[in-house]
């Protein structure tokens, strides 16, 4: 915050100087709260209004919150979960919120959140968000009508408001600007700057002003800014997304631009460098588990990194840009049949593979038309602000990557790039430095001499550009024949932008007189202008009745059929697994939320091994999702029993989904309005005493989805290397197919937790004790409190080795330990 002193006015030849007595001078409290105003305007349909952020934020992210609270109040970890895809490292998944601050809150003090607490935090978010920019902008020394135009554009321009659904980015905006003013306190060594003007160098104070000069900070401050500069930085890192990979070389960047814009850099250096490393030790403590964890994660999921060719294709498409001028062209807010911009239906072969809001950059039409205004002015080139500029252009480069020659290099040596599919994510970026751009722009309007910023050329050159992008917008509706659509946007839009001329016009011309009205006309349709533009809509909210399914009440009549099922069969041997498919966009990663066993889920990054077993693919929202390899060719199949997939409910007849069925239909069990429910009775238990083993080939199994004729309640499989790793004299005794089935033992779940789980076995023989959950090394087994081997058996679950008797059979996840030893063991995967 600025300090209590008052500011040293330099007045520039091109500039006035602040009046104390006009909004230069407005607290920072009296922005907070017209910004507040703004903000509860925006956010009131969802958090009071009926309406839910849909898709990815309640398809994955809302789950994995609900999953976490839940663990929390049952006094478990939620560093693994058995509720989708047989059994999933969630500490190590980068969607899974567990690093969260603001999502950690919630679920440690609401045990249930629903869909609107889920919301509500994420607005918090993005209001945070606001109160950084207004902050940061205030250190520049900016208008205050700058700051809010800054604010408000950041918060509810481009992706924060139409990838609203994408948690996880959201946050990691949110807290870039704090670290940005942070970074620049530590380096500097001093808190608010002066008016600057546009002599100065990146809003970092005017160059003719020896007293802002000097870094009088005292020593213990510098180290906090410092210190805080790397915990916010690490906040960025810890959502292991796009956008803070792009934020982090984005503050990269301007360290290195504080370093060295006074031309002292070597000087600069040395008085930060204490508090540098403090940030450095404080993001690198709380970065370094969980980075490790995900690399880890990711070389044994099925994508370690992305290849060029799969990355790009996530590229922002050109046309796309010019929804910075008219959001609504294309018609992204409807839907998906009646959107026509690139890629779709109506505009095919772009070979691209985006959502239909991905690449909508509007951060309204007063902040666009100043950008455009300063671009052909040069005041975007100005010292102060030059370095936003800069990054402006070189993230819209990133953007749209394969259609720039620059991003294959990019991708090939820019470290962690190649482990994101999506370019386009830049947008979240785009609309935040486009925001910066146009708040400035608003600061110079209202700082700035009449004759300084009204050249006609300018004028006519800002304008004549404008109408070139609406003419272009016009031709791509004639080229593919939606004219008529683009009628209404393309009337709106020119409505907004004639709008934002005259409101300009007439701030300029008020400022001398009335200051603080000039100032308030010009936030007021900033903000209406987003309210209306970027506000609720197909692909930012949908009514809340509609996704009642991820309400923890259970009111949904599908959920209430499939928990109460699967607590009727629950027993000592049994925790019987469901499968959800073809039930629309919000229903795989349910069981998430209803503590529900499944076999499949919604996520990105998934188990290589067990995808090949079974198919699992990102979601299964379509039946036609559902993939059936070798190994799990039916339902009816080795694989669905030995997974104890007990109940399917699909949102179609199940034999369209298999037709293997067709002939042998699975029994239906219940009929619902969203689903068919389905028994396979055939379903084994979980855990399962196997007295005999047979050594066999699992490449084979998986590739040609030929399974032993055995009895799998009496026999496991074991892959070739198994036997020496046991401690059975003779671990692979096989029972006949065709002869009596050998003595079994009994094996019975006496505690089954997220991370822990303790078995009772007790034999008359030695033999295997089977349990049906995902195999993964950073799970151990001990029987009798002693370590022993983890056996990766029937193709994908676990087993451990017991003699004949009574013994405790332990199995307990211990993930950072087996990441650094796989880590130390075998390097990384790389991209084909």
């Amino acid at each position: 915050m600025p300090n209590s002193s008052k500011p040293v006015l330099v007045p520039a030849a091109n500039t006035t100087a602040f009046d104390l007595g006009t909004p230069a001078n407005w607290p920072f409290w009296l922005m907070l709260g017209l910004f507040g105003l703004v903000w509860a305007t925006f956010a009131q349909p969802w958090l009071t209004g009926g309406q839910t952020i849909p898709w990815d934020g309640k398809a994955h992210f809302a789950p994995q919150v609900q999953f976490m609270a839940a663990s929390f109040a049952r006094g478990e970890w939620p560093w693994w979960t058995p509720n989708v895809f047989a059994g999933h490292p969630q500490i190590a998944d980068p969607q899974s919120m567990l690093f969260s601050p603001p999502f950690i809150l919630l679920a440690l003090i609401d045990p249930a959140p629903g869909p609107w607490a889920i919301d509500a935090v994420v607005f918090a978010m993005v209001f945070a968000g606001g109160i950084g920019v207004l902050w940061l902008t205030t250190d520049f020394g900016w208008h205050p009508a700058g700051r809010l135009v800054a604010a408000i554009a950041f918060c509810f321009g481009a992706a924060m408001a139409w990838r609203l659904q994408h948690f996880g980015q959201v946050l990691s905006l949110a807290y870039l600007p704090f670290t940005l003013l942070f970074l620049r306190r530590a380096i500097l060594g001093r808190l608010a700057m002066v008016p600057p003007n546009p002599a100065s160098n990146f809003g970092l104070g005017p160059a003719n002003c020896a007293a802002c000069d000097r870094d009088d900070m005292p020593f213990p401050r510098r180290l906090a800014w410092g210190g805080l500069a790397g915990a916010t930085a690490a906040f960025i890192v810890l959502g292991r997304d796009q956008v803070g990979l792009l934020a982090v070389y984005l503050l990269a960047a301007y360290a290195v631009a504080l370093l060295v814009h006074d031309g002292r850099p070597l000087s600069r250096l040395r008085a930060s460098a204490a508090s540098l490393c403090a940030g450095g030790l404080a993001g690198g403590s709380l970065v370094a588990i969980p980075i490790l964890l995900t690399v880890a994660l990711a070389d044994a999921s099925n994508r370690p990194a992305i290849p060029v060719a799969d990355a790009a294709a996530g590229s922002l498409h050109p046309a796309l840009l010019v929804t910075g001028v008219v959001p609504h062209l294309f018609g992204a807010a409807g839907e998906m049949r009646d959107y026509w911009g690139p890629p779709s239906f109506h505009w095919e072969d772009t070979g691209l593979f985006l959502a239909q809001n991905m690449g909508i950059v509007y951060i309204g039409a007063l902040p666009c038309l100043l950008i455009i205004w300063g671009v052909v002015g040069g005041r975007l080139w100005s010292r102060e602000i030059r370095f936003f500029t800069i990054a402006f252009v070189a993230v819209l480069i990133y953007a749209l990557g394969w259609y720039t020659p620059v991003f294959a290099w990019m991708h090939a040596a820019l470290p962690g790039v190649s482990f994101f599919r999506r370019p386009a994510d830049a947008v979240f970026l785009i609309g935040a430095l486009g925001a910066m751009l146009g708040g400035y722009m608003v600061h110079r309007v209202l700082t700035e001499a009449t004759e300084a910023t009204h050249g006609r050329g300018a004028r006519a050159v800002t304008g004549g550009l404008v109408l070139a992008v609406f003419a272009l917008a016009l031709t791509f509706a004639v080229l593919r024949e939606q004219l008529v659509a683009a009628v209404l946007p393309l009337l709106m839009a020119s409505a907004w932008f004639c709008g934002a001329v005259g409101v300009l016009a007439f701030a300029r011309w008020l400022n001398p007189i009335r200051p603080v009205a000039a100032a308030v006309v010009l936030v007021a349709f900033a903000a209406a202008d987003l309210v209306v533009n970027n506000g609720p809509n197909g692909a930012s909210a949908l009514p809340r009745e509609k996704l009642d399914m991820l309400e923890p009440d259970g009111r949904n009549e599908t959920i209430r059929l499939l928990t109460g099922k699967v607590a009727q069969s629950r027993s000592a041997t049994r925790r019987d697994r469901i499968e959800m498919v073809g039930l629309g966009y919000h229903w795989p990663n349910t069981p998430l939320t209803h503590d529900l066993h499944a076999t499949l889920g919604a996520n990105p990054v998934r188990l290589a091994h067990y995808v090949l077993a079974t198919g699992a693919g990102d979601t299964v929202a379509e039946g036609g999702q559902r993939a059936f390899p070798p190994a799990f060719a039916s339902y009816l199949s080795p694989m669905a029993d030995l997974l104890g997939l007990r109940y399917i409910a699909t949102g179609e007849p199940i034999e369209k989904i298999d037709p293997s069925l067709a002939a042998r239909p699975l029994p239906l069990v219940a009929r619902t309005k969203t689903a068919y429910i389905y028994e396979n009775k055939n379903a084994l238990p979980r855990i399962i005493f196997a007295p005999a083993a047979m050594i066999v080939d699992f490449a084979q199994i998986l590739e040609t989805g030929r399974w032993p004729n055995i009895d799998y309640r009496h026999t496991v499989l074991l892959p070739r290397g198994a036997a020496s790793s046991t401690t059975s004299p003779s671990p692979a005794r096989p029972a006949p197919q065709n002869g009596p089935i050998i003595t079994s033992g009994m094996v019975e779940i006496e505690r089954y937790t997220n991370t822990e789980i303790v078995l009772a076995s007790n034999s008359p023989v030695p033999g295997w004790v089977v349990l049906a959950d995902v195999w993964h090394p950073w799970w151990q087994v001990t029987v009798d409190g002693k370590t022993q081997p983890l056996l990766r058996a029937n193709l994908i679950f676990r087993a451990v080795y017991v003699p004949s008797g009574r013994h405790i059979v332990r199995f307990s996840f211990h993930p950072v330990q087996g990441a650094i030893s796989k880590l130390i063991s075998s390097p990384p995967r790389k991209a084909d």
